[in-house]
């Protein structure tokens, strides 16, 4: 697991650049003695009569912390651009995941060697992880409230994000409209949990030293076989960081935002 962390620490913070986080408000949500930051970004000229789309964005090992700051480092950019919050306006969540914590529950079952990824595998009999049921009840907030359109609720991320991704599905089935991890992967034995006319779109590298391409190819084809509406891009050449290709998908964000649920 320490491996592991420090492979992923490492690449998905590898990259980063100075970029305008402002339109982001710092939020917590607090249960209890548990504090889990956030930032949260409104459309432009939010009204809170209306409803609007949610998405809930969960970050990689590397941008886990406290400062309520590194989460936005991949990703948030692309919802903070000024004609995509035109085009699409939405509410936006970056949650942050402490050092201490991960997303999902992993296991590595073999050691990562200089020409292969890490094999891990994803339990499905562990409890969920105490950083994922923070944002499962953070999210279950923002469904109840009057801005919240419910029918519109994404979620995606990015490595260890990825992987919380194809956890929080099955930990709430039913709930999410649409998703699309990025470089993850998770229990494929889950798939059928929340697959059936499910919209997926999944997108990993195909040269990715930390999280091997089967573990997105295997969750693809257990999706596919439960009726998922599928979409997943491999891309050529491409190591650890197939979130710059991801983002830069001209049809991403008209995709997600144009599911929803019946």
């Amino acid at each position: 697991m320490k491996l592991l962390l420090s492979f992923l620490l490492l690449v998905t913070a590898v990259g980063a650049v100075a970029q305008d986080n402002s339109p982001y408000q710092k939020k917590a949500f607090i249960r209890g003695t548990d504090t889990l930051p956030y930032r949260l970004l409104y459309p432009l000229n939010y009204n809170p009569k209306k409803k609007y789309p949610v998405v809930l964005f969960l970050h990689g090992a590397g941008e886990r912390g406290n400062n309520n700051e590194a989460q936005l480092t991949h990703g948030a950019k692309l919802f903070a651009d000024s004609a995509n919050r035109l085009r699409f306006p939405a509410i936006v969540i970056f949650p942050q995941c402490p050092f201490t914590d991960f997303w999902a529950g992993i296991r590595v079952a073999k050691d990562r060697t200089d020409s292969t990824a890490l094999q891990i595998d994803y339990p499905a009999d562990w409890n969920i992880s105490k950083s994922l049921g923070l944002v499962s009840q953070l999210i279950d907030s923002f469904a109840s409230t009057s801005s919240a359109d419910n029918k519109r609720i994404y979620v995606g991320g990015l490595s260890m994000g990825g992987m919380g991704t194809f956890e929080i599905l099955w930990r709430k089935p039913g709930f999410f409209a649409a998703a699309f991890p990025i470089c993850g992967g998770g229990n494929v034995t889950k798939a059928a949990v929340y697959g059936k006319d499910f919209p997926i779109w999944v997108f990993h590298g195909e040269n990715d030293p930390v999280v091997d391409v089967n573990d997105s190819r295997k969750m693809v084809a257990k999706l596919l076989a439960a009726g998922a509406k599928v979409k997943y891009n491999e891309y050529p050449n491409v190591k650890h960081d197939s979130w710059t290709n991801a983002f830069a998908e001209p049809e991403l964000l008209p995709w997600l935002f144009s599911q929803k649920k019946n």
